[in-house]
């Protein structure tokens, strides 16, 4: 049958309109007008198959078809009832793309069923292509958020390590800093950092030095690691700077990860554990030569008494003695003595004995030594002041042993301040339960220099005078309070004096 002309022109309506570069909208309600106007229809709508089931894309004219009638006549397979007449678009998937339903108060004409059955032959590659650009459209919605969500989780990974991290590029400019970076008394805002050169924000380090440090990294593919001192925040501070090579293709090198990390509570605990290993190897050593140093000194103090007592005899005797003998004898004596008091002081250290303990107040330990320190006469000039908080845990410990702490830490504090001035004592609440005591022995001395610091509990070391000491009294000490569970430490500045610090857990902490 040969279409008449109202029928060619109807066909070649739709066409130009799907043909038409206009918005997608505006061009699918031209579609519709031209298919009701090709079949003389009240209404013509334009229907696609979602998740949810039939969705109205456009429609024309009367619009009061719903999605439920025209999905019974599908679901029936009918093509025309109640004046409604669908036709489903359809592709080689078993599910319709969609449907064009029609409104029409008259039957179709054999003309009619061919303009119906043309155009929608024709919209089926148009909606599939629309449909395929809308599928595409939502994929990449979908990959652009997960990306964003991707990128969102990754930032708020860097934002939450506990290290300042940046990335610089070959150009040496920022493209990446974290929250951590932001923080502390040079932190630097991301907004103002991201597409800097990093000589502009981290000015306050010589930018060639900075430069060969990142040139260094590009050039060889290796990590750097150095640790520096920083005193900005008030305290002294270390902190382990790492450049990170990083790679965003395999070409070569193209961007430096810096990360800076405090590290000074890892130093010091390194240092407490290195002391605790010295301390176990003098102790293993003490162990080992006790009896091959005690049995020598003990016959010399035995011939030096011999001497004496032949000397003795011999001026009984009338017999001349050199005149020097006895003062000699004496220095061997007094000597012999002498090697015999530092030798048991390292074996109490290293072998200390079992002792009872209790449950002990710290202030009492306190007031108890100042109670026997006030008679003695190197504290005669002194003046000493404390400070002991109220309501303080309860401790674990050896009284006997604490008091001989304290007392040897007053004894310090006095040969630092040469007996003039003022020893402060305080006590405090810790922090947590392994830390729950605090007391502080604060002495207005000459101070210890920062490189000593790390060694004056070490055995045998000491910054007095010959004679005045052994170097065994705050090995003692750290011993005494390492068995108790706590540990001390100092802080020292030359010139203003040092404070001593012993931290004790609670009575329920040390079960």
């Amino acid at each position: 049958m040969v279409a008449a002309p109202r029928a060619l022109a109807g066909i070649a309506a739709v066409a130009a309109r799907l043909a038409a570069r206009e918005p997608e909208h505006d061009q699918l309600v031209a579609v519709v007008d031209a298919a009701r106007a090709a079949i003389n229809a009240d209404e013509c709508v334009l229907w696609s198959f979602s998740p949810g089931g039939l969705e109205k894309l456009a429609a024309s004219g009367h619009q009061g078809t719903k999605p439920d009638e025209v999905s019974a006549l599908l679901a029936a397979d009918l093509a025309e009832a109640n004046g409604i007449i669908v036709r489903p678009l359809l592709t080689d998937e078993p599910q319709p793309l969609g449907a064009i339903s029609f409104r029409r108060s008259s039957a179709l004409s054999a003309e009619d069923q061919l303009v119906l059955r043309v155009i929608a032959d024709m919209l089926v590659p148009w909606l599939a292509h629309a449909e395929r650009a809308r599928q595409l459209e939502v994929e990449v919605a979908l990959r652009t958020r997960q990306n964003d969500e991707q990128r969102r989780f990754i930032e708020r990974i860097i934002d939450s390590l506990p290290v300042g991290l940046y990335v610089v590029d070959r150009e040496y400019r920022v493209q990446a800093w974290n929250r951590k970076r932001e923080t502390g008394m040079q932190g630097v805002s991301r907004e103002e950092a991201i597409g800097k050169s990093i000589f502009e924000i981290l000015h306050r380090q010589p930018a060639e030095s900075l430069r060969k440090e990142f040139d260094e990294v590009f050039r060889t593919g290796r990590i750097q690691t150095v640790h520096m001192e920083s005193t900005a925040s008030g305290d002294a501070r270390t902190f382990r700077i790492s450049k990170i090579p990083m790679r965003l293709t395999d070409a070569g090198i193209t961007h430096v990860i810096a990360i800076g990390e405090d590290v000074t509570e890892w130093r010091e605990a390194q240092e407490r554990f290195a002391q605790a290993e010295k301390l176990a190897a003098i102790g293993q050593l003490a162990a080992g030569v006790m009896h091959e140093i005690n049995n020598p000194l003990a016959t010399i103090a035995a011939c030096a008494e011999s001497l004496t007592m032949r000397l003795e005899d011999m001026r009984g005797d009338g017999v001349r003695t050199p005149r020097d003998a006895n003062e000699y004898l004496g220095i061997i004596d007094g000597e012999v003595h002498r090697c015999k008091r530092i030798i048991d002081g390292l074996l109490d250290f290293s072998r200390p004995k079992p002792v009872t303990k209790s449950s002990t107040e710290i202030n009492e330990v306190v007031e108890h030594t100042l109670f026997l320190v006030k008679h003695h006469a190197r504290f005669k000039k002194m003046r000493v002041e404390t400070a002991l908080a109220d309501k303080l845990e309860h401790v674990t410990a050896n009284r006997e042993q604490l008091v001989q702490v304290f007392m040897a830490l007053l004894i310090n504090a006095v040969d630092a301040m040469d007996e003039r001035g003022t020893i402060t004592i305080k006590t405090r609440h810790g922090r947590g339960a392994r830390e729950a005591v605090v007391a502080e022995v604060i002495d207005e001395g000459v101070g210890i220099p920062r490189a000593d610091t790390s060694k004056i509990f070490e055995p045998f070391f000491t910054t007095k005078a010959p004679g005045r000491g052994t170097g065994l009294g705050l090995s003692i000490c750290y011993g005494i309070i390492a068995d108790h569970g706590g540990r001390i430490e100092v802080d020292s500045t030359p010139g203003a004096g040092s404070t001593f610090r012993i931290l004790l857990p609670a009575e329920e902490a040390s079960l």
